[in-house]
């Protein structure tokens, strides 16, 4: 795989509280934006960022965000499934 699945073509826009997450950078998780260990064998690994305290982020679904995790826009020029 080259590039990662596009797994939506808008952001994932979530509350949270602090602490240490990982961010699914192959698309293929179900539990996006958050890596579940789908990755395996995609040569993809997941993106750990901390949060310092309680945040309302918008988070990276297409996966070509050069913001990562947070979403930048990107999005707009890709279709879901590309």
């Amino acid at each position: 795989m080259d590039n990662p699945r596009i797994a939506d073509t808008k952001p994932v826009v979530l509350e949270l509280a602090p602490g240490r997450y990982h961010y699914c950078a192959c698309g293929e998780s179900a539990n996006q934006p958050f890596c579940d260990g789908a990755h395996a064998g995609t040569g993809f690994e997941p993106s750990e960022f901390t949060v310092d305290e309680n945040k309302r982020a918008a988070f990276c679904a297409c996966k070509r965000s050069r913001e990562e995790p947070y979403c930048d826009g990107a999005h707009k020029l890709y279709k879901e499934g590309s």
